[in-house]
């Protein structure tokens, strides 16, 4: 009997956004039979910063039951999908700092041979999306992992034009996350399981 492919969302979300398109990835991914972690890159502002700003605040009051990514949830996985609102066209510091704390599991090799796949956000349409992503699977060359992105593999990637990841812009909260977006996830984890499983199995 084939165990089930291991999948690890591991994201950071500020106002929310990201945090309701890694639910839906994770809610997908256990409809695709994989079993998931749910998990947030731990918050680097000052606690003033994020009272400052009402959704943020709100969000980090929502997601507190959601537990913080560890190395080890990473070294578990047989897949990782990483997930980060856009800075200046770039990964958020808070899930770097994430990233930067694999260097023990890099030295080992136990990053290789794993299927990452990213998603982002943004306020204003492109505004980074995609270089963001690549700028993520950099560190994934680096691992030794396989990038999985969802391609044009499905007729509705036509309609949100990412081959890269699945991307929202949120315009500053005022775009909630919609149903292209929802089917861009959908279409992302599914494939990202499905292939993950093709390795595992062979």
């Amino acid at each position: 009997m084939t165990t089930p492919v291991k999948l690890a969302i591991v994201y950071y979300s500020a106002t929310g956004t990201i945090t309701e398109i890694a639910k839906e990835l994770h809610d997908v991914g256990i409809k695709s039979g994989a079993e998931v972690r749910l998990l947030k890159a731990a918050e680097l502002a000052p606690q003033a910063a994020i009272d400052s700003n009402p959704a943020w605040a709100a969000n980090h009051t929502a997601t507190a039951h959601i537990a913080v990514a560890t190395p080890e949830d990473v070294e578990w996985a047989d897949a990782v999908i990483f997930g980060t609102p856009t800075r200046f066209g770039n990964v958020s510091s808070q899930l770097k700092q994430f990233i930067d704390t694999l260097g023990g599991l890099w030295a080992q090799g136990k990053l290789a041979d794993k299927v990452y796949s990213g998603f982002v956000s943004t306020a204003t349409p492109h505004a980074g999306q995609e270089s963001t992503l690549l700028a993520l699977y950099n560190s994934v060359h680096h691992f030794g992992g396989i990038t999985v992105t969802p391609g044009f593999t499905d007729p509705a990637k036509f309609v949100d034009g990412n081959p890269y990841g699945t991307s929202h812009v949120d315009a500053q909260g005022n775009n909630p996350v919609n149903d292209t977006t929802r089917t861009a996830a959908r279409i992302q984890v599914e494939r990202v399981v499905k292939i993950a499983a093709q390795l595992k199995a062979a």
